[in-house]
C-alpha cells in the first residue's frame, strides 16, 4: 500500500530535486570528513556494524546501554530488541511483541500475513517509571503499545489505540509527556494520556513538498530544547524537521542526505534508522542499507551539529564510510552474545536469535533435548506450513549446518533446511512408502501478492539409511545481483556431498525481509510425525 507505492516512486529520483544539505552544501559537508590518517590513529569499526537483516531501526541509550528495535513483518515473536554497549557490537536480547495476535492470518489460519505485521515501529524508555515502551501500527488499522521493565521481557500489551500511527516515532518529553510523530508525506503529532493508554490530541504538523516526494519513518527527538522529527525518503534520502515552538510545530525542513554512496559494495543508500547520543556527548546515526538478497543491514556514522542546530553526517571521501573511529565509550561490562555459533537448543525456551514464520502452534514443538518439531500442518506448500523456524543469514556469506534425527518421521512428511523467501529452495528428508531419501527441492515461489505460485520441484535425491543426517546450506548474500545458495549433506558428520544445482537468491526488495535459513517439518498426508534437531551451527568463512 503506501509503503510499496512510496518505494516505487522513489526509484530513479535525483539529487537536483532536493533541498540544501543540513547547514551546508554536500561538498562542504564532505570537506569535514574523516580521512585516512585520522582513521589509522584510532581504533576503528567497519560497516555494516551488523550484517544481518534488521531494518527500520529505532535506537536509544539507557544509561550505559544502547538498545535498538527493528521490523520483522510476519515473523514471530516480533520487533526484536538489540543490545550493545559500544554501538558497534550487538546482541539480540528479546522481542517486544511476544505473539502476533492481530488476526487469524498470522496463525496461517485461513489467510497469510506475509509482508504485513511489524513494520517500522518505535522503542522508547521512560525514566519516570523505568519502563520500556514499544509502539507500532498493524495492518493500517490500529496501534498497539507494549511495555516491559527489562528488554528480555516479559512484554505485555498496555493498550490499543484506534488511530494507526504509520511509521511512528515515540518521544518521552523532558516533562514526561508522551508524543508520537507519524505519517506518510503528511506528518502528524499525537499526544498520549499520561498513562499512555489513550490519544489526547493529534494534529498535522507538516506536508511534504512535491519537490521532495515521499517522507515517512518518523523518529521523534527533543534536543537542546528543540523538537526534531527525523524522516526518510525511501529508499535514497534522509530529512529532518525542526521546531523551536513545541512538539506541534511549526516545523522547518532540511535535507540530511540524498543519493549518498553507501558503505557496502552493491548496496543502497543508508537511510531511515535513528540518532543516538553517547555518554560523552557524541552523536551517531544508525541507519540501514538495502543489501538484498540478505535484507536491510545496519550501518553507523558519526554526526555533528551546525551552530544553528542541524545534524550533519560525517563522510569519508564524500561517502558514508566503510570505517570510522570507534565511539569513545566506557569499557563494556561484558561481551555481547555472538550472532553466529552453535545452538544445541538447551534450556526451556528458544534463544532470541530465532523467529517463527508466522505464529507457531506451541503444542507442536519443544526444546531441551534439542529442538523437536512435530508436524503441525498437512500441506504440500511450505508457505502454508506452520512451525517453520527461521534464523537470519550472516553476511557477506555464511553456512548453516543442522543435525536432523528423522527416526520419528511418518510417510508423507517433509523435513529439512530451507533458504526461505518469496522464492525458496531446500534440502531435507522425504519419507514415502516407508522409504527415506535426502532431496534438494527448488521452485517454491510466490507472486507479488504473496500467493503461492510454485510448491517446489525435486531436482536431486539420494538414498539415506539410519536415522540421522547432517544438512548444510551455504548462502552468499553480497548485494548487487542474484547470489547462489548451495546445499549438501553428510551421513558420517564429516564428509559433505553436494546435492542439486546452485539456487539463485534474488535481490528484489519487494518482499522487504531478506533470505533466512529455515528449519521445517510438515506433513502431506497426516499429522503425527516428528523430527529432532540436536544441533544448529551458523558459521562464516
Amino acid at each position: 500500500m503506501g509503503r510499496r507505492r512510496a518505494l516505487a516512486a522513489a526509484t530513479g529520483l535525483v539529487a537536483s530535486a532536493s533541498l540544501p544539505l543540513a547547514g551546508a552544501s554536500r561538498s562542504a559537508a564532505a570537506s569535514g570528513s574523516f580521512r585516512g590518517p585520522a582513521l589509522a590513529s584510532a581504533a576503528a569499526y567497519t560497516n555494516p556494524v551488523i550484517w544481518q537483516d534488521f531494518a527500520d531501526i529505532d535506537v536509544i541509550r539507557v544509561e550505559g546501554t544502547y538498545y535498538a528495535s527493528a521490523s520483522t513483518m510476519h515473523y514471530s515473536p516480533g520487533a526484536p530488541v538489540l543490545r550493545s554497549y559500544d554501538l558497534v557490537n550487538w546482541e539480540i536480547a528479546g522481542h517486544s511483541v511476544p505473539v502476533l495476535d492481530f488476526g487469524a492470518k498470522y496463525d496461517l489460519n485461513g489467510g497469510r500475513g506475509y509482508v504485513r505485521g511489524i513494520w517500522a515501529s518505535s522503542l522508547a524508555y521512560r525514566p519516570s517509571n523505568k519502563t520500556f515502551y514499544w509502539l507500532g501500527q498493524i495492518d493500517f488499522s490500529r496501534t498497539y503499545l507494549y511495555t516491559a521493565t527489562a528488554v528480555e521481557g516479559p512484554w505485555n500489551r498496555l493498550t490499543t489505540i484506534s488511530t494507526p500511527y504509520y511509521d511512528a516515532g515515540l518521544l518521552v518529553d523532558s516533562d514526561d509527556t508522551l508524543y508520537v510523530a507519524y505519517g506518510n508525506t503528511t506528518i502528524s503529532v499525537a499526544q498520549l494520556s499520561p498513562d499512555g493508554r489513550t490519544q489526547v490530541r493529534t494534529q498535522q504538523v507538516f506536508s511534504t513538498p512535491s519537490s521532495v516526494g515521499t517522507l515517512e519513518g518518523s523518529r521523534f527527538y527533543k534536543i537542546n530544547g528543540q523538537y526534531y522529527i527525523f524522516l526518510t525518503r525511501p529508499a535514497n534520502g534522509q530529512y529532518i524537521l525542526k521546531s523551536s515552538s513545541g512538539p506541534f510545530g511549526p516545523y522547518t525542513l532540511r535535507q540530511v542526505l540524498l543519493d549518498l554512496r553507501g558503505p557496502i559494495p552493491g548496496g543502497g543508500v543508508p537511510h531511515q534508522g535513528g540518532l543516538v547520543r553517547t555518554q560523552s556527548g557524541a552523536w551517531y546515526y544508525l541507519a540501514f542499507v538495502d543489501a538484498y538478497p540478505g535484507g536491510r543491514v545496519p550501518a553507523l556514522a558519526p554526526v555533528t551539529w551546525t551552530a544553528d542546530g542541524w545534524p550533519v553526517v560525517q563522510l569519508v571521501n564524500g561517502a558514508w564510510g566503510t570505517s570510522y573511529p570507534s565511539p569513545a565509550v566506557p569499557t563494556p561490562p561484558r561481551q555481547v552474545t555472538p550472532m553466529v555459533g552453535v545452538d544445541t537448543f538447551d534450556g526451556t525456551t528458544l534463544k532470541p536469535r530465532w523467529e517463527w514464520n508466522h505464529n507457531p502452534d506451541n503444542t507442536k514443538w519443544s526444546v531441551g533435548n534439542g529442538l523437536t518439531l512435530r508436524t503441525a500442518t498437512v500441506t504440500n506448500d511450505l508457505y502454508w506450513a506452520r512451525n517453520t523456524l527461521t534464523h537470519r543469514i550472516q553476511g557477506p556469506a555464511s553456512t548453516a549446518t543442522v543435525d536432523l534425527d528423522f527416526s520419528a518421521m511418518r510417510d508423507g512428511d517433509r523435513a529439512g533446511l530451507a533458504l526461505l523467501r518469496d522464492s525458496s529452495a531446500w534440502i531435507g528428508v522425504k519419507r514415502d512408502g516407508g522409504v527415506t531419501r535426502v532431496v534438494m527441492v527448488n521452485g517454491l515461489t510466490m507472486d507479488g501478492n504473496w500467493n503461492t505460485t510454485g510448491t517446489g520441484t525435486e531436482v536431486a535425491s539420494a538414498a539415506v539409511s539410519g536415522n540421522r543426517v547432517r544438512l548444510r546450506a551455504a548462502a552468499d548474500i553480497r548485494p548487487g545481483s542474484a547470489r547462489p545458495g548451495t546445499f549438501s549433506y553428510s551421513t558420517d558428520g564429516t564428509t559433505f556431498i553436494r546435492l542439486g544445482p546452485a539456487f539463485s537468491m534474488g535481490n528484489d526488495w519487494r518482499f522487504f525481509m531478506g533470505y533466512r535459513f529455515a528449519l521445517f517439518n510438515h506433513a502431506t498426508q497426516a499429522l503425527g510425525g516428528a523430527v529432532r534437531v540436536p544441533r544448529f551451527e551458523l558459521s562464516t568463512p
